[in-house]
């Protein structure tokens, strides 16, 4: 959010614009991913501040200083850059991106800061797949299971139908993916991951 102060002395609010973004403003934005590596190992990540120019995570593996490391964000895609310093909790990467990318990334972040601002619903702005195999068991933290069938999925999350509906912040495990009941709408329910799915992972053919 960019405040501006007007001659009056009231503060007024205008949207983040992406060509305050383009010089690389960061914006505060908790966006789950994965990063993998030299050593070509997947991890889990999230996101505190990003620009276009860099990025700074919080996870549990950090990489080197000078190391190469490949992300792939919710709404953002696939990334490339290379560890610059350790904040604590996770380490900061300068992204190797041409103009053309780090201008789309500008604009997504300047649609998700003014999502933020104003409050609006997430929506569904990640890809999102049906599998080809539908049909999923969901595990309650009791043991029991439940069948139910797979609406569409997505690398954070999966919608699903099914006779019986767990309750609103239930643990559950879709195959062998766990994740958490996190909202209901007509026709079924949506399980948010406890982790996002890696991308290779990621395709009409997949199962949980």
């Amino acid at each position: 959010m960019i405040t501006a102060q007007p001659p009056d002395g009231t503060t007024t609010l205008r949207l983040a614009r992406a060509s305050d973004l383009r010089r690389h403003q960061r914006v505060p934005v908790a966006l789950l991913g994965r990063y993998m590596l030299a050593d070509r190992r997947e991890y889990p990540c999230q996101t505190v501040d990003m620009s276009p120019g860099g990025v700074r995570l919080t996870c549990a593996v950090v990489g080197a200083i000078g190391e190469r490391v490949v992300l792939y964000l919710e709404h953002i895609g696939r990334i490339e850059g290379v560890v610059v310093r350790h904040p604590t909790g996770g380490f900061a990467v300068q992204l190797a991106a041409t103009p053309r990318k780090r201008d789309k990334i500008a604009s997504q972040l300047t649609w998700l800061a003014n999502r933020e601002m104003l409050g609006l619903p997430e929506g569904r702005a990640h890809e999102r797949v049906v599998p080809k195999q539908p049909a999923v068991v969901v595990r309650l933290e009791s043991g029991r299971e439940i069948q139910a069938r797979v609406i569409d999925i997505s690398m954070s999350g999966v919608a699903l139908t099914s006779v019986t509906t767990p309750p609103i912040g239930a643990t559950v495990t879709i195959g062998r993916t766990p994740g958490k009941l996190v909202r209901y709408f007509e026709g079924g329910f949506g399980v948010q991951f406890l982790l996002p799915l890696s991308p290779d992972r990621f395709h009409d053919g997949m199962t949980l």
